[in-house]
């Protein structure tokens, strides 16, 4: 069950069922665009592998300085 920091909770609620994580399903539902569609942002696979290790850092994935560039984007879509 969601605390009372969730900002979106059904959108929460829905992202458990489907299976994502508790930090997961939490980011998302308490980002500033919950529930709109996405899609403007550059996608991965065109970002520098650098420019990937500095988002990973940013959200904190673990022996991302081991990573190859496409394991830096398999980390970032499913952390």
């Amino acid at each position: 069950m969601p605390d009372n920091r969730i900002k979106n909770e059904d959108q929460y609620e829905a992202l458990r069922d489907k299976g994502a994580s508790k930090e997961k399903a939490a980011r998302i539902a308490n980002s500033s665009n919950s529930g709109e569609k996405g899609g403007k942002g550059e996608k991965y696979e065109d970002r520098s592998k650098e420019d990937l290790y500095k988002k990973a850092k940013e959200v904190g994935i673990e022996g991302r300085s081991k990573m190859s560039k496409e394991e830096l984007i398999n980390a970032l879509r499913n952390h």
